[in-house]
């Protein structure tokens, strides 16, 4: 397998980033007050400590997620760093008129620091069906001003991220998968962080762009084929669009893979604004969900196939 920079320890024990993201917010609250952590009816063992420690900073509102983004809002609005956690499709679609009035609205006027945790991107909830598949999750959340999207291919970039939040006060939904997962990276520098995307090799002839748990497959593929370099992407909003077009235009073939429906605003949209941008005039073919819900049951690569999203059909772009 060809190796690529700053590249998976695959011995490790795989983690939930929602753990690890939740465990890098519950080791900030000890020495930040302004640090406020609400949910929606959603468990986890490291929840369970902030719970334990941080009573007077800590709401469990119940399955309401409207509610939430408006108490989210309100304590933000009172000088508290908020962050506000619930199963992806949830925290997005069942409360889109209150993220854009309470949060992407209002933060044009006034400051505030939001952090909307969203659980289950893509098929991590694989056999739940597609009312809790977060496969609208990008569009909806791209089309709003003043809102950052990131989108996390590993336990490392999730960790650094939660770190950045704490850091850098803003309005963002970050899409955390629901599966543990192996570390992709052994860090992430700043510069990458930065930038909002990682690239693995240079000097192939063919590039594809990816995002969250498609990385991971993207990468799978560059290790079985020849002249295949891959981009992770995880900032959907606002990367470094002229580092990007700079890396885009040294290829002769880009596809973009995401959990996330085709041709809809998402990832491939973020990629064909940046090449139209630069007057990048290469071929792009663009990987992703046909227009449909399924509710047949199946793994996620069995859903990937199903939905005309999986490896052979990242294949057939490859070599077309």
């Amino acid at each position: 397998m060809k190796s690529s920079a700053m590249t998976v320890q695959s011995e490790q024990k795989p983690r939930y980033m929602r753990d690890v993201f939740i465990d890098r917010i519950y080791a900030g609250m000890h020495n930040d007050r302004s640090l406020f952590f609400l949910a929606a009816d959603c468990g986890a063992p490291s929840l369970d400590k902030i719970r334990s420690d941080f009573p007077d900073r800590f709401i469990n509102l119940g399955i309401a997620e409207q509610n939430l983004i408006n108490v989210a809002a309100g304590l933000a609005l009172e000088g508290f760093s908020v962050y506000a956690y619930a199963i992806a499709p949830f925290i997005t679609m069942r409360c889109y008129e209150q993220i854009r009035v309470n949060l992407a609205l209002l933060s044009t006027v006034r400051k505030m620091n939001v952090t909307l945790l969203g659980l289950g991107a893509g098929f991590s909830y694989a056999v739940s069906g597609p009312s809790h598949q977060a496969l609208e999750d990008i569009t909806v959340i791209r089309a709003l001003p003043n809102i950052e999207l990131v989108s996390p291919a590993d336990p490392v970039t999730a960790e650094c991220i939660a770190d950045l939040t704490m850091r850098e006060k803003g309005i963002r939904y970050v899409r955390i998968d629901g599966a543990p997962s192996n570390n992709l990276y052994r860090d992430i520098t700043p510069e990458a962080l930065k930038r909002g995307f990682i690239s693995h090799g240079t000097g192939a002839s063919r590039l594809i762009i990816s995002t969250g748990f498609m990385t991971r497959k993207a990468l799978e593929i560059r290790g079985e084929l020849e002249d295949v370099d891959v981009i992770d992407i995880f900032m959907l909003k606002h990367p470094d669009e002229a580092a990007l077009a700079e890396i885009i235009c040294q290829y002769q073939k880009v596809v973009t893979w995401e959990e996330g429906f085709s041709g809809k605003g998402g990832l491939d949209s973020l990629i064909m604004n940046i090449m139209r941008k630069y007057r990048i005039n290469i071929p792009l073919d663009t990987v992703g969900i046909e227009d449909k819900y399924v509710f047949e049951m199946g793994s996620r690569e069995e859903l990937h196939a199903m939905y005309g999203a999986g490896k052979d059909k990242m294949l057939e772009a490859l070599h077309r």
